[in-house]
Protein backbone atom coordinates (compact mmCIF):
# COMPACT_ATOMS: atom_id res chain seq x y z
CA UNK A 1 0.00 0.00 0.00
CA UNK A 2 2.20 2.80 -1.31
CA UNK A 3 1.54 6.49 -2.01
CA UNK A 4 -2.03 7.17 -3.07
CA UNK A 5 -3.08 3.73 -1.85
CA UNK A 6 -1.77 4.58 1.60
CA UNK A 7 -3.55 7.92 1.46
CA UNK A 8 -6.79 6.15 0.58
CA UNK A 9 -6.32 3.61 3.37
CA UNK A 10 -5.67 6.38 5.91
CA UNK A 11 -9.01 7.96 5.02
CA UNK A 12 -10.82 4.86 6.32
CA UNK A 13 -12.27 4.68 9.83
CA UNK A 14 -11.03 1.12 10.38
CA UNK A 15 -7.79 -0.27 8.97
CA UNK A 16 -6.61 -3.88 9.14
CA UNK A 17 -3.90 -5.71 7.21
CA UNK A 18 -2.46 -9.16 6.66
CA UNK A 19 0.90 -10.19 8.05
CA UNK A 20 2.61 -9.75 4.67
CA UNK A 21 1.39 -6.20 4.05
CA UNK A 22 3.80 -3.35 3.39
CA UNK A 23 3.22 0.40 3.49
CA UNK A 24 5.09 3.44 2.20
CA UNK A 25 4.65 7.16 1.60
CA UNK A 26 7.15 7.62 -1.27
CA UNK A 27 6.49 11.27 -2.20
CA UNK A 28 9.88 12.49 -0.90
CA UNK A 29 11.69 9.86 -3.02
CA UNK A 30 9.75 10.92 -6.10
CA UNK A 31 10.07 14.69 -5.74
CA UNK A 32 6.31 15.11 -5.35
CA UNK A 33 4.76 18.01 -3.52
CA UNK A 34 2.04 16.99 -1.13
CA UNK A 35 -1.02 19.24 -0.93
CA UNK A 36 -2.32 20.76 2.30
CA UNK A 37 -5.38 18.51 2.42
CA UNK A 38 -3.36 15.33 1.91
CA UNK A 39 -0.80 16.32 4.53
CA UNK A 40 -3.56 17.27 6.95
CA UNK A 41 -5.11 13.83 6.48
CA UNK A 42 -1.75 12.11 7.01
CA UNK A 43 -1.09 14.06 10.23
CA UNK A 44 -4.65 13.48 11.48
CA UNK A 45 -4.32 9.73 10.94
CA UNK A 46 -0.81 9.19 12.29
CA UNK A 47 -0.09 12.16 14.53
CA UNK A 48 2.57 14.78 13.76
CA UNK A 49 5.70 12.79 14.63
CA UNK A 50 4.66 9.53 12.97
CA UNK A 51 3.46 11.40 9.88
CA UNK A 52 6.76 13.26 9.71
CA UNK A 53 8.75 10.03 9.95
CA UNK A 54 6.67 8.24 7.33
CA UNK A 55 6.79 11.21 4.96
CA UNK A 56 10.39 12.38 5.47
CA UNK A 57 12.02 8.94 5.35
CA UNK A 58 9.82 7.30 2.68
CA UNK A 59 10.59 4.08 4.60
CA UNK A 60 8.78 0.85 3.82
CA UNK A 61 6.93 -0.42 6.91
CA UNK A 62 6.02 -4.06 7.38
CA UNK A 63 2.73 -5.02 9.05
CA UNK A 64 3.95 -4.94 12.70
CA UNK A 65 5.67 -1.59 12.12
CA UNK A 66 2.53 -0.24 10.45
CA UNK A 67 0.53 -1.32 13.51
CA UNK A 68 3.00 0.39 15.83
CA UNK A 69 2.96 3.58 13.76
CA UNK A 70 -0.84 3.70 13.64
CA UNK A 71 -1.23 3.02 9.93
CA UNK A 72 -3.39 -0.01 10.79
CA UNK A 73 -5.27 -0.99 13.92
CA UNK A 74 -4.35 -4.64 13.82
CA UNK A 75 -2.69 -7.38 11.80
CA UNK A 76 -4.49 -10.65 10.95
CA UNK A 77 -3.55 -13.88 9.21
CA UNK A 78 -7.08 -13.99 7.80
CA UNK A 79 -7.65 -10.28 7.27
CA UNK A 80 -10.74 -10.64 5.08
CA UNK A 81 -12.40 -12.96 7.61
CA UNK A 82 -11.64 -10.42 10.35
CA UNK A 83 -13.01 -7.55 8.24
CA UNK A 84 -16.16 -9.56 7.50
CA UNK A 85 -16.66 -10.36 11.19
CA UNK A 86 -16.18 -6.70 12.10
CA UNK A 87 -18.63 -5.59 9.39
CA UNK A 88 -21.21 -8.05 10.71
CA UNK A 89 -20.80 -6.68 14.25
CA UNK A 90 -21.28 -3.15 12.95
CA UNK A 91 -24.29 -4.16 10.85
CA UNK A 92 -26.00 -5.55 13.97
CA UNK A 93 -25.96 -2.13 15.65
CA UNK A 94 -28.39 0.76 15.43
CA UNK A 95 -27.88 2.61 12.12
CA UNK A 96 -28.99 5.99 13.49
CA UNK A 97 -26.53 5.70 16.38
CA UNK A 98 -23.72 4.79 14.00
CA UNK A 99 -24.64 7.76 11.78
CA UNK A 100 -24.54 10.16 14.73
CA UNK A 101 -21.19 8.77 15.87
CA UNK A 102 -19.76 9.05 12.34
CA UNK A 103 -20.88 12.68 12.09
CA UNK A 104 -19.28 13.48 15.44
CA UNK A 105 -16.01 11.69 14.59
CA UNK A 106 -15.83 13.46 11.23
CA UNK A 107 -16.31 16.80 12.97
CA UNK A 108 -13.66 16.00 15.54
CA UNK A 109 -11.16 15.22 12.78
CA UNK A 110 -11.82 18.53 11.04
CA UNK A 111 -13.31 21.08 13.42
CA UNK A 112 -13.40 23.73 10.70
CA UNK A 113 -15.92 21.54 8.86
CA UNK A 114 -17.72 20.37 12.01
CA UNK A 115 -21.48 20.73 12.01
CA UNK A 116 -22.31 20.45 15.69
CA UNK A 117 -25.97 21.20 15.07
CA UNK A 118 -26.15 18.23 12.69
CA UNK A 119 -24.54 15.98 15.30
CA UNK A 120 -26.96 17.19 17.96
CA UNK A 121 -29.89 16.62 15.59
CA UNK A 122 -28.63 13.11 14.77
CA UNK A 123 -28.34 12.28 18.48
CA UNK A 124 -31.83 13.66 19.11
CA UNK A 125 -33.13 11.48 16.26
CA UNK A 126 -31.63 8.42 17.98
CA UNK A 127 -33.61 9.07 21.17
CA UNK A 128 -36.81 9.67 19.20
CA UNK A 129 -36.40 6.52 17.08
CA UNK A 130 -38.14 3.18 17.09
CA UNK A 131 -34.65 1.68 17.25
CA UNK A 132 -34.08 3.25 20.67
CA UNK A 133 -37.29 1.66 21.96
CA UNK A 134 -36.28 -1.66 20.36
CA UNK A 135 -32.81 -1.49 21.90
CA UNK A 136 -34.18 -0.93 25.40
CA UNK A 137 -36.81 -3.66 24.97
CA UNK A 138 -34.25 -6.15 23.62
CA UNK A 139 -31.94 -5.39 26.54
CA UNK A 140 -34.76 -5.98 29.04
CA UNK A 141 -35.75 -9.21 27.28
CA UNK A 142 -32.10 -10.34 27.04
CA UNK A 143 -32.20 -10.81 23.25
CA UNK A 144 -30.47 -9.32 20.24
CA UNK A 145 -32.15 -6.15 18.98
CA UNK A 146 -33.66 -5.94 15.50
CA UNK A 147 -32.81 -2.45 14.33
CA UNK A 148 -34.44 -0.93 11.25
CA UNK A 149 -32.92 2.53 11.08
CA UNK A 150 -36.18 4.17 12.08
Amino acid sequence: CFGGGLGLALSCDLRYCSAGSRFRMPAARLGLGYAWKGMKSLVAALGPMNAAEAFYTARIYDAPQARELGIVQSVHEQVFAHATETAQLIAGNAPLTLRAAKLAMKGLRDEAQADRAAVDAAVKACFASQDYAEGRLAFAEKRAPQFRGQ
